[in-house]
């Protein structure tokens, strides 16, 4: 029964069926979304339980934010966008560490699906014009002729890069990892997965963190002075 379910596992790697897809990532945003509502539904002077945890969280990426992206103003503005990153990416990392109904019901955690990384990558594009034009108005466009007309092209490249560097990094780590863990669960269903997904449950907080950090270096250069 064990090598049939890990079989079944190994099928649905890289073909995630869309409902199953969909559904996941509604149940990860109704998951998130629930613990927010708790913390915040009887706020208190003097906070505890969940409200103290996700007020020190919002202090910490606050702070963190505004030393990576020097501007105050900038880091106070996407820092929610830039939280909400972590959060989703880490919870949807983490949902497919432990073995179970999701893989059972061939449930793949959502960041193993390009459509999804690319998603995410997509709104940090954006997101980074939307900073330099706000900060800067049209005078953003002259980063993209900086030192002068002949950089064109290389510079709309690397504007390219950045979403499709994001895309494959988060989609290519996470994926992988799955297709270990599920492999290494159909030969040796007990021992080795079990340190792999341990294993997992770092590299899971690291991807999220990059990501983040990633999409922050981006929003902080396009709303830095130097535009």
């Amino acid at each position: 029964m064990i090598f049939g379910m890990w079989d079944s596992t190994l099928f649905h790697l890289g073909s995630i069926p869309v409902d199953h897809l969909i559904v996941t990532e509604w149940v990860l945003i109704a998951f998130i979304g629930l613990i927010a509502m708790s913390a915040t539904k009887n706020m208190q002077m003097v906070p505890r339980g969940l409200q103290n945890g996700f007020e020190a969280m919002i202090i910490w990426t606050y702070d963190f934010f505004t030393q990576l992206m020097d501007e105050e103003h900038v880091a106070k503005k996407w820092a929610p966008l830039l939280t909400t990153f972590f959060l989703f990416i880490l919870v949807s990392n983490y949902s497919g560490i432990i073995p179970g109904a999701a893989h059972i019901a061939g449930f793949q955690p959502p960041t193993s699906n390009w459509n999804v990384t690319m998603t995410l990558a997509l709104i940090t594009f954006f997101s980074i014009h939307v900073a330099g034009f706000s900060e800067h108005g049209g005078h953003y466009l002259h980063h993209f002729v900086s030192p002068s007309w002949a950089m064109l092209p290389l510079n709309l490249v690397e504007e390219v890069a950045h979403p499709l560097s994001l895309t494959v990094r988060l989609f290519g780590n996470i994926f992988g990892e799955e297709t270990v863990v599920a492999y290494l669960l159909f030969m040796a269903p007990f021992l080795v997965p079990s340190a792999m997904m341990g294993l997992g449950l770092l590299l899971g907080a690291i991807q999220a963190i990059v990501f983040t950090i990633l999409s922050a270096s981006y929003i902080a250069a396009a709303a830095g002075a130097g535009h």
